[in-house]
């Protein structure tokens, strides 16, 4: 069944959030179909056509898209007011600190098993097994610099860490817990520190404008640049373990969704995400072509149907 992308303004999110309203675009939708919610990013858009490619081949529903939503913080109001059934891509840390309020955890299954059973208990929703993938903050530089200097881990930048120039994403540097200060706390300072937009990271490692840059652990330009992703050795930032959020109600209704999830459990390693970015992000494949593509590829997990743990 062809699905209705919604794309949604930022401005306009913030505003319904403040009003009450339901997200728009919704008030004409089928009421029987299931409502995915995306962030504006690729990867989440990628993963919201994967479930619904695989509901709609697998169930008598329909489904429709509602994308570019502007934050973890939005689509979770969209869940909890009901104008969403699913939500494609939530992460652990993001979800403890935003969604729940709680401290960050370090330890990816104790985050795993906290997030599960509390989105079961405030909110009634399942928050299924994850994916295979993170999408976390990671210290990057580049291959040849890792080469020349043997770089593996973050602690092995410490010997050249104050002559060194460090990109950041703008809202990690002053962020509190995992942003930079609770950094220097656990590692070392840099040399000196340059916050920007997270797209400008890549080109500025890329370029040599910058020597070191903090990226996400999932994104294709890691890929494209050639960036080595370094082992948080001292397990510094808390993990971002990428699941799907399904209300039970819906479930209930169509428990096949639950098998479905079951069988992309572990499917997609963080390697695998990021080529399925690069795909979107640098050579433009529509989204919906490269969940396609990654499903036929993988004869749409038939040989794990009816499994999971």
């Amino acid at each position: 069944m062809k699905q209705k992308a919604k794309k949604l303004g930022v401005a306009m999110i913030v505003f319904l959030m403040l009003t009450g309203c339901s997200l728009p675009g919704l008030a004409g939708t089928s009421q029987e179909a299931i409502k995915i919610g995306a962030l504006g990013t690729s990867e989440a858009e990628i993963l919201a056509e994967m479930l619904s490619i695989m509901i709609e081949r697998e169930t008598d529903a329909e489904t429709e898209l509602v994308t570019h939503l502007g934050s973890s913080i939005v689509q979770h109001q969209g869940m909890t007011r009901g104008d969403l059934d699913i939500t494609a891509a939530r992460y652990t840390g993001t979800d403890l600190s935003g969604s729940l309020g709680m401290e960050p955890v370090t330890n990816p299954d104790k985050a795993m098993d906290i997030v599960q059973e509390e989105f079961q208990k405030r909110f009634h929703q399942t928050w299924a097994e994850p994916y295979g993938f993170e999408n976390a903050y990671a210290v990057t530089v580049t291959r040849e610099f890792a080469e020349e200097h043997n770089i593996e881990t973050i602690s092995d930048l410490a010997p050249y860490a104050d002559q060194l120039r460090f990109g950041v994403d703008n809202s990690w540097i002053n962020r509190k817990g995992d942003g930079y200060d609770g950094f220097q706390e656990t590692y070392f300072p840099f040399g000196e520190v340059y916050p920007m937009s997270i797209g400008l990271v890549y080109q500025a490692a890329a370029s040599g404008h910058m020597d070191v840059v903090l990226a996400y652990s999932s994104d294709g330009r890691i890929q494209e640049f050639d960036l080595k992703v370094l082992e948080d050795d001292r397990q510094f930032f808390p993990p971002y373990d990428a699941s799907p959020v399904i209300q039970n109600d819906v479930l209930k209704k169509y428990p096949e969704i639950r098998d479905i999830t079951k069988r992309l459990h572990g499917a997609i390693s963080t390697e695998t995400m990021q080529k399925l970015n690069y795909q979107a992000d640098v050579e433009l494949m529509n989204p919906r072509q490269v969940a396609e593509k990654f499903l036929k590829e993988h004869n749409y997990f038939e040989e794990t149907k009816g499994g999971g743990e």
